[in-house]
């Protein structure tokens, strides 16, 4: 247990706000709970959790029997008796899907009346799950309220949990990391204290990101859901062991259960992804099954296709710099390269096009290959060349499709400015030259 560091107020003794409370006061710190509802204080006060989760019970008894927590409806005096406080309160779905902010609102009222009359730094964390841009709007209400300047006097961090139900205790206490969303360096240093008793790395983001990677990380987990129950509903139709394939599918940590395929670029293709994501769908509909999320990969694959058309057009520029014609790095497999449809649509519309692929020749004309790419722009051969730098030149838009390390060299190490959409990269977007 690591000594008494901060008192802590939080806000919303709910499901997170209750294991918050309880894990944060076992690791030494002075808590204080916050909520409008008395029943929830009572409890608290009487060393009672506000939920029914594993482990919490008796870790409650023993911080409360040794006067690290408790709780009250009082915000104002809250504030006046801590340092910190995590905000923890619902943020339920609107009709129209959006985010329901008004408890987050009201909260960032309250703590700014206590704020305008306390002296000293405030750090509030928002650890309710909230859309980007929420922290801001939080930071510009309670100064409003307080008159006390942001990341000076107090500062908004967005601090998302990752707690599940039945083992959020655990789950506290190991995370995979530990998110703190701010620029306001005093800030974070003071959440990596009240943190320090966590086991997992600290990932210091700008708040936006911050605020997105919690939805970023349930909606994949959703989508794992959905994704594992289609396959499962097909395998019932064929006689197969679900839970048996998945056991073995999952034992792939190499590429389906790992990093590889989770970074934003462009779309697949090639021989193999989309035959066979196709074979599965058709699979699936010869025995009556309706599978969305199998039907939409295609789908949003193509409009993933249409959005990088758009943004190549949106520059408004005529001689386009094509830089890598394959499918992906590394290889010359054209087929199904969702970068040659994009080509057919920037020649149909009489754009100048130029492509450079290091690995892609039109020597071997009659090339299993290059048939299909023949077929599809029949100038090829007058369109692709191996001669870089000439394409660099004659180019007012050079389009990075594939993340070659020679072609980004020497875009880096031109002496002209360059506009460039890098598909992989696009913070870098226009920063050549």
């Amino acid at each position: 247990m690591v000594p008494l560091r901060y008192s802590i107020s939080i806000y919303g003794l709910g499901y997170v706000g209750c294991v918050d409370l309880v894990c944060l006061a076992t690791h030494g710190h002075r808590m204080l709970g916050v909520d409008s509802q008395l029943a929830k204080v009572n409890l608290v006060n009487a060393g009672e959790p506000t939920v029914e989760e594993k482990e919490l019970r008796p870790m409650m008894a023993t911080a409360h029997a040794a006067g690290r927590l408790a709780a009250t409806t009082d915000s104002s005096l809250a504030i006046a008796q801590t340092e910190v406080s995590l905000v923890c309160v619902g943020t339920p779905s609107l009709p129209d899907g959006s985010v329901d902010l008004v408890s987050i609102r009201k909260v960032a009222e309250e703590i700014g009346r206590g704020l305008a009359a306390k002296r000293g730094r405030h750090v509030i964390a928002i650890r309710s799950t909230v859309p980007p841009g929420t922290c801001a709007e939080v930071s510009a209400l309670i100064a409003r309220v307080s008159g006390r300047q942001p990341d000076e006097d107090f500062a908004v961090v967005s601090n998302p949990e990752f707690l599940r139900e039945g083992c959020a205790v655990a789950d506290f206490n190991q995370p995979a990391f530990t998110v703190l969303g701010t620029h306001c360096q005093w800030a974070a240093d003071i959440l990596r204290v009240v943190y320090e008793g966590v086991d997992a790395p600290v990932e210091l983001l700008d708040t936006r990101t911050a605020e997105l990677l919690k939805y970023t990380c349930n909606t994949f987990h959703a989508l794992k859901v959905t994704f594992a129950n289609e396959i499962g509903n097909l395998c019932g139709k064929l006689g197969i062991d679900a839970q048996g394939l998945m056991d073995v599918f999952c034992r792939d940590t190499k590429l389906n259960l790992s990093r590889s395929y989770l970074k934003p670029g462009f779309a697949f293709g090639g021989s193999c992804l989309p035959k066979d994501v196709r074979a599965i769908c058709a699979l699936a509909r010869t025995h009556d099954l309706a599978s969305p999320v199998l039907n939409a990969i295609c789908s949003s694959n193509e409009h993933h296709q249409d959005l990088i058309y758009g943004r190549i057009r949106s520059y408004g520029l005529r001689r386009i710099g094509i830089l890598g014609l394959a499918f992906k790095d590394g290889t010359d497999d054209v087929r199904e390269s969702p970068i040659v449809d994009i080509v057919v649509r920037l020649l149909a519309d009489g754009l100048a096009v130029r492509i450079y692929d290091p690995l892609v020749s039109v020597t071997d004309a009659d090339g299993v290959n290059l048939h299909p790419l023949r077929q599809k722009i029949p100038a090829i051969t007058r369109l692709l060349t191996g001669d870089l730098p000439e394409v660099i030149a004659s180019s007012d838009l050079l389009v990075l499709v594939n993340d070659n390390s020679e072609v980004r060299a020497a875009l880096e190490g031109s002496l002209e400015p360059l506009t460039v959409y890098d598909f992989h990269r696009p913070k870098f977007e226009g920063a050549f030259g």
